[in-house]
């Protein structure tokens, strides 16, 4: 829970926003919470007013609920890898709106909240501060049972989020309402105002049905890792970092390009091993595919040897597997 202290003399003064209408909280029970409280207070709100010492509590968080989230977080690592720098996932943390005495006035939690740069722009020890700290780059909301258009939507524009993301999963829920249709809605703040893309601005290119399906399936898709790859891509390009910036995607990059240069490197010169014998009229069978992996190793001279002096494929085969003398 955020801290009720002012912070330091000499901070910046957040606005005062006001949401365009009055918050609903449809789901969500609410129940008086002083703001002596708030300290102590240890469960998930979805929404606190100090005007009224007020505090909007949603039912527990079910599996259905949290599975996108957690989701979000997993698929940011993801684009994080190949795009060669870190995303940070804040998860549910609170979103304070301080009063002009630096006290408490309004405070919100997201479902998670995402940093594409977390180094420059983290938030707070406490809380993301509404005026001091910088915006999470996508907020993500799940409407399982609750609608965030009827609150917190007008309170994230209000507030000045320049991007928030609105998911309803395909797995319902018995109390969902029958009207309220899966997908995921991307609001993009502009002029003071939200909009509905079709496209994510923090992650350029990703769509909103790419996202939903991204949050929704249970094994990420050929069309998903496709999303994620051309997303990643398109970040890194703009920042001049790729994969090999992340430490163990440049291991695994380097062990693939060792292992297929060690299978070039014998497989070229079992080519050269069975063009000497085809010259010489000795056919090869199966057999001498199982020892490719010998003539990667064998030296070249050893090889050119065998390949000459053998009468037939068996002969070659023995040579090639007789103990070398080094001192021979």
């Amino acid at each position: 829970m955020a801290s009720t202290k002012a912070p330091p003399t000499g901070r910046h003064e957040p606005a005062q926003p006001q949401p365009a209408q009055q918050p609903a909280f449809p789901g969500c029970k609410s129940v008086r919470l002083p703001r002596t409280e708030l300290e102590r207070f240890e469960g998930r709100l979805e929404y606190w007013d100090s005007s009224t010492e007020t505090a909007w509590i949603c039912e527990p968080a079910t599996p259905y609920h949290e599975r996108p989230s957690r989701r979000l977080t997993r698929l940011a690592g993801q684009v994080a890898a190949v795009r060669g720098s870190p995303i940070e996932c804040y998860g549910s943390m609170d979103l304070l709106l301080r009063d002009p005495d630096g006290e408490p006035r309004r405070i919100m939690q997201a479902d998670e909240s995402v940093y594409l740069h977390p180094a420059q722009r983290g938030p707070g020890p406490a809380a993301m501060v509404v005026g001091e700290d910088d915006y999470p780059d996508v907020v993500l909301e799940v409407d399982h049972t609750t609608d965030v258009h009827r609150g917190k939507l007008a309170l994230y524009e209000s507030w000045g989020f320049p991007e928030v993301w609105v998911e309803v999963p395909d797995a319902p829920a018995p109390s969902r309402p029958h009207r309220r249709r899966p997908g995921l809605t991307i609001h993009l703040l502009e002029h003071g105002g939200f909009r509905v893309a079709a496209v994510s601005r923090a992650f350029p290119g990703w769509r909103a049905e790419e996202i939903h399906l991204a949050l929704n399936e249970p094994v990420p898709s050929a069309r998903t890792s496709a999303a994620l790859q051309r997303v990643a891509g398109a970040l890194g390009a703009r920042e001049g970092t790729g994969p090999d910036d992340d430490l163990l995607l440049r291991a695994q990059r380097r062990q693939g390009f060792e292992r297929g240069r060690a299978k070039g490197h014998a497989e070229g010169r079992a080519g050269m091993v069975h063009q000497i014998l085809r010259s010489r009229g000795i056919e090869v069978s199966a057999r001498f595919d199982t020892a490719a992996d010998a003539f990667a190793t064998a030296p070249g001279e050893a090889l050119l040897a065998a390949a000459l002096g053998c009468a037939d494929e068996a002969e070659f085969l023995a040579a090639l597997r007789r103990p070398r003398n080094p001192g021979a």
